[in-house]
């Protein structure tokens, strides 16, 4: 195992970490459909209208191209 291999599998690692808890802070939806029809949840992230959900579901679609990225590289290099 080279060097690269080892960084890649770290940083592969963190990724995966990284994932999995952005992803289990998430809300879950169910509360979604009832917030439609009553007015729902008008808490903002940082008072900028972008909600904090909003901002779990981009950071779990770069995190995920990430680890994608690194799991396809890892692939390669060994």
């Amino acid at each position: 195992m080279g060097p690269i291999e080892i960084i890649l599998t770290i940083l592969e690692i963190i990724a995966s970490v990284a994932l999995i808890a952005v992803i289990l802070s998430q809300s879950g939806k169910e509360s979604g459909l009832s917030g439609a029809l009553t007015g729902g949840n008008q808490e903002t992230y940082m008072g900028k209208g972008r909600t904090l959900d909003k901002t779990l579901a981009s950071a779990t679609k770069w995190i995920a191209l990430v680890w994608i990225l690194l799991t396809l590289s890892l692939s390669l290099v060994s």
